[in-house]
Order: structure tokens, then sequence, then C-alpha cells
């Protein structure tokens, strides 16, 4: 027995509607998600020398429809920062709007973020570090970060932890003096 019925999709009107109905129930028709990320980290150098300091700035935004109840993050040294001898740093600073940070030295650091957070609101943290005037510097300075927060009404698809990219800076060695 035919069946009857897909025949009448060959038709060009049929077609196109059926196309745009499936386009429809997948979501290609809705808009594109925020291009921005949930925590964006910014340098104020992407080159550092033995005896200045770097700046790193985090900024989380919530971009989600719902507020969020709880954030904490964590910020690490990778572990080829941490496997450099030579290389000397220590942070020195870390100045927040609507947040709190804990722990000094070369050490992972923990940001603590005031909530709830709105949707669309933002919360920034720059974290200054300082390269020792006698470090070793041949490579990169890298950080990693883990991102831990929950959403209001239980968006457990969004809770969680999140892994973020690593931040690198370069560190030229100090041009001689006299050079």
């Amino acid at each position: 027995m035919p069946i009857t019925h897909l025949t009448r999709l060959g038709r060009p009107a049929a077609l196109a509607t059926a196309l745009a109905t499936a386009l429809v129930c997948v979501g290609a028709a809705q808009p594109a998600a925020a291009d921005t990320p949930d925590l964006a980290f910014t340098v104020d150098q992407p080159v550092t020398t033995p005896g200045s300091a770097v700046s790193l700035t985090m900024t989380l935004t919530n971009n989600q429809p719902t507020d969020i109840w709880f954030v904490y993050q964590s910020v690490q040294p990778t572990w080829a920062t941490t496997q450099r001898k030579d290389l000397k740093y220590s942070f020195v600073s870390c100045t927040a709007e609507g947040a709190s940070c804990s722990g000094t030295g070369s050490t992972g650091l923990g940001v603590n973020y005031e909530i709830p957070l709105a949707p669309g609101a933002s919360r920034t943290v720059t974290l200054t570090y300082q390269v020792a005037a006698d470090s070793g510097c041949n490579g990169t300075i890298g950080f990693y970060s883990y991102l831990y927060y929950e959403y209001d009404n239980g968006q457990s698809t969004k809770d969680g932890i999140h892994t973020l990219p690593e931040t690198r800076v370069d560190c030229a060695p100090a041009e001689p003096a006299g050079a």
C-alpha cells in the first residue's frame, strides 16, 4: 500500500512550511544566547618582567533569568607555573566590587561574591600580583579558576562547578642594565 500523505511534501509550499515548522520546533528561530561569558578575565598587560606588577580582572555576570544564590570561586596557579622554581611572584592585593577575597602569596585564592546576584548584574574582582625583581622569567605565568554557583528555583542545568580557561601572561627576562 503506497504512503500518500508524504507525497504532499513534494510541493514547494508544503515543503517550505514543513521545514519552517521543524526549525521553530528545534529552536533555530530563537535568538542566540548572550555572548557574554559567566566569568570574563582580562589582564592589564600581556607581558610582564621581573619587578613589575600585573592586574588580573574577573567579572562575573548573571546571564540567567533568575538570581544566583550562592557563588564561590577558586583561583589557582597552573601546574606549569608551580613547577618553575625560579619564578617568584605573590598576590599583593585584591580589590572587589561586591565580593571578598581570601588567601595571599603564590598559593590559590578564594573569592566570595555577595548574593543574591540579580539577572544581568555583575561583580568585579581585581587581583594584583608582583613579580619579584630577582625572579626568573622565560615563559608564562598562568592561572586557572573553578567557579561554583547555584541559581534560584533549582536551575540544575547551570548549577555546579565550572572549569574556566587558563589566563596567562608572558614573563620576559629583564633587559640587562645598560642595554
